[in-house]
């Protein structure tokens, strides 16, 4: 049996918390003054369901277009009376300094602030309320902290000569934050002095100052005793850097990694800095060197590489320096170095480019604060699942799936992650995704389509949905998807494959779905969108696949939805019928779209009157003869005549052609027809055939709507057998052949559509006892 991704349902708190947040008002909260929200008095909530609330609100407007951010939510958790808040984590554009203001009584333990650059140093002032709880701070990428608002002018008429400008902050420190532990300044922007800052703190664990350039280091000795983890990403190191991270000897994480593209670094890894951090850092689970260059050989022969089994004990080690390792390293990070494609490497999880295990721990290791790695490691999974096969496969598309709503905003990694979920997804890996992580995906690339107009993020995130089962997978977000696909199709400067791809997406969607979905996509505009594609390409003489895809759209929505067939007429359809019809005399399928389309609209009696022209009844009349499409075309034509005449000779308001002669047409296109033909048709109700028996106004009528019933049942039986005893056609007909205006013929025909219905019954009467 093949894995299957957990398919479990949602936790109940996890269900809470998301009804709680979509419904605030009415669950937790009433509005104040129609404005503000207020928790209701009697509401008491621990820290375990308030970091909860919060940390999902966060997750929620980052990642739902639909969820409405609040701008009083974070007032909620002003009391400590009342809301508990312990350990949360803030993202980008979502919060401000009010926000955290609101807040500042709490005693927050672990407070990370990721990327959000909307927050001044009024928000440092805030931290300080935190001074004597916080354990774990994150301000990485808050670019903005250290800077507050000067406003230079004294009065009013300067103010507006010279707007506020931003000025840094330079004396703040960490003072009074004795219990802080874990510290993440990442992207720190320059001017602030480190060592100032973090001088107070007595004994830090874990420091991370990614993408900082600071030539002296000395001042982290003061933590040689307590430092377990330092994250220097991006510094450009020097030999007394080096010196330095030698001397904190507690280390169990070092990350000197780089990003390899962007900049020049001076700095070049040796023999003698492995050697020395092996021999100093005794304690070292994890270490990260991604992107240096070697400066020397740091390898075994080549011979010695090739020898035994692939192995992870340091004594093996392809890397000479490793082999004084005193037991594998947990990680190592080779991310863009040529040592990940050594034999061994002594670790239990290498990140790299060599195979598809180091690919995915790349991707795992770096999506967070690095998306510029990430993007390229995604890539190189996506050459993996586009030429080998993905043997990890569910956990290659979480990664992806978080990376993308991690980097909802990063161009690079909206392509290449849209791109490899392509080819996660298709047919071939179907079988091991659960329906919970396929929805998954579809809302990862929906977030992708909405954020990015760029051409080939919507290309990929089209062809994507392409690999889904439509409109079945779809229907949960389904009003969703259309808006998105109508407003690609209705931009004015079109990639053609994106067209043709959202046209055929459009197309799926509304085939073999309710009337209440169809009825809400042509308010939508559907119906005119198609019609306006229709005219570009007639305008251009062209009938390619987005022609017949927009006819075969247009044919779907009106199935039995009056207020579409109704759009159509309005917004010109005839017109472009006709038109198409004379510009494309042999095209076969885009004649058996339009007609099954118009046959749609002839079931509507209130719209009948509106196809009663001259011009419209001889062109019908013409296309009994067409061999277009099998029968289909003749079919067609003929299903709108029997509509029309069964409105009776009153309602025949033309002189030309005559009534009796359209009728011994339709006779002999019926009698020409092969009755055991196959059919490009798909019928989800009769009742629009059955209609037409119980009346004598038009025989022929009636023996279209037979003949129809009996070609189905004769060559689909197990489709449409069950389906007209289920209508009540069997009743309809049997009457029909007491009728004394029905044609001998048809009532011949009657019986034996009854006959078939007896005989299917009776086949598949369940004996078992």
């Amino acid at each position: 049996t093949l894995k299957m991704a957990s398919d479990s349902p949602e936790s109940l708190m996890t269900l809470c918390t998301d009804y709680c947040l979509r419904n605030l008002e009415g669950t937790l909260c009433y509005l104040l003054d129609n404005e503000t929200l207020r928790l209701h008095p009697d509401i008491f909530l621990p820290s375990e369901i308030c970091d909860k609330l919060v940390n999902e609100y966060v997750e929620l407007v980052k990642t739902d277009s639909i969820f409405e951010p609040h701008e009083s939510f974070f007032t909620l958790f002003s009391d400590p009376r009342s809301t508990r808040l312990a350990r949360i984590h803030l993202r980008e554009q979502i919060v401000q300094d009010q926000d955290l203001e609101a807040i500042r009584k709490q005693d927050l333990v672990e407070l990370y602030l990721t990327n959000c650059e909307k927050l001044t140093a009024k928000s440092l002032q805030t931290l300080v309320s935190f001074s004597h709880t916080l354990i774990s701070l994150s301000l990485f990428g808050c670019c903005n902290i250290f800077y507050e608002e000067e406003n230079p002018g004294g009065c009013e008429d300067d103010c507006l000569v010279n707007p506020t400008r931003q000025v840094l902050v330079k004396d703040f420190t960490f003072e009074g934050f004795s219990r802080l532990r874990f510290l993440n300044l990442g992207r720190l922007i320059e001017g602030v002095n480190v060592e100032t800052l973090l001088r107070p703190l007595a004994s830090l664990a874990a420091l991370d100052l990614s993408g900082i350039q600071l030539n002296d280091v000395g001042f982290l000795t003061q933590w040689k005793d307590s430092l377990v983890s330092l994250v220097l990403y991006n510094m450009d190191l020097s030999e007394e850097h080096i010196q330095v991270i030698a001397q904190l000897r507690k280390l169990r994480h070092l990350d000197i990694s780089r990003d390899h593209l962007s900049s020049y670094y001076k700095f070049k890894l040796t023999r003698r800095v492995l050697n020395l951090f092996v021999e100093n850092l005794v304690n070292l689970t994890s270490l990260d060197i991604s992107g240096h260059t070697m400066l020397e050989n740091c390898t075994i022969s080549s011979m010695e590489e090739k020898m035994g089994q692939t192995s992870i004990e340091p004594a093996k080690s392809s890397i000479a320096p490793f082999r004084g390792l005193k037991r594998p390293l947990q990680f190592l990070g080779l991310f863009e170095t040529s040592l990940c494609r050594l034999t061994h490497i002594p670790a239990y999880k290498v990140s790299g480019d060599k195979n598809e295990e180091q690919v995915l721990n790349a991707i795992e290791a770096y999506t967070e604060h690095r998306p510029e790695i990430t993007s390229r490691a995604i890539n190189l999974l996506f050459d993996i699942a586009r030429i080998e096969r993905c043997s990890q496969l569910l956990r290659a598309l979480q990664l992806v799936i978080t990376a993308l709503k991690c980097h909802k905003d990063d161009k690079n990694i909206q392509v290449t992650g849209s791109a490899a979920l392509f080819y996660l997804t298709n047919s071939e890996y179907r079988m091991e995704q659960s329906v919970k992580l396929r929805r998954q995906v579809i809302q990862v690339v929906l977030n992708g389509m909405e954020s990015y107009q760029e051409v080939t993020v919507q290309r990929n995130c089209c062809l994507t949905l392409c690999n889904f089962s439509i409109p079945e997978e779809l229907e949960f977000q389904y009003r969703r998807v259309n808006e998105l696909l109508l407003n690609i199709l209705n931009q004015s400067r079109q990639d053609e494959s994106i067209q043709r791809i959202a046209v055929h997406l459009c197309n799926a969607l509304v085939c073999q779905v309710d009337n209440d979905h169809k009825e809400a996509v042509g308010k939508m505009g559907f119906v005119m969108t198609m019609l306006k594609l229709i005219q570009k390409k007639l305008a251009d003489k062209t009938c390619d696949q987005v022609m017949e895809f927009s006819w075969s759209a247009l044919w779907n929505i009106t199935d039995e939805t009056p207020d579409n067939c109704e759009m159509f007429l309005n917004y010109s359809g005839m017109k472009l019928f006709l038109e198409c019809l004379k510009e494309f005399p042999e095209k076969q399928e885009l004649h058996r779209n339009m007609l099954g389309l118009l046959g749609n609209v002839a079931e509507v009696k209130e719209l009948r009157p509106q196809l009663m022209t001259s011009q419209f009844i001889s062109v019908f009349s013409n296309l009994l003869e067409s061999k277009a499409d099998g029968i289909e075309v003749s079919y067609n034509a003929c299903g709108v005549l029997s509509h029309i005449m069964f409105d009776g000779p009153e309602a025949w308001g033309i002189c030309e052609p005559h009534r009796e002669e359209v009728v011994k047409r339709m006779w002999a296109a019926i009698q020409s027809w092969d009755i055991n033909s196959r059919r490009n048709i798909n019928y989800r109700s009769f009742e629009p055939i059955l209609r037409l028996l119980p009346q004598g106004i038009s025989p022929v009528s009636q023996h279209w709507a037979t003949w129809a019933l009996y070609n189905l049942v004769s060559v689909y039986p197990d489709k449409y057998c069950p389906l007209l005893i289920k209508e009540g056609g069997i009743p309809l007909l049997k009457d029909m052949i007491k009728m004394a205006s029905a044609r001998q013929e048809t009532k011949e025909m009657a019986r034996k559509v009854i006959e078939h219905c007896s005989n299917f019954k009776e086949e598949n009467m369940d004996t078992s006892r």
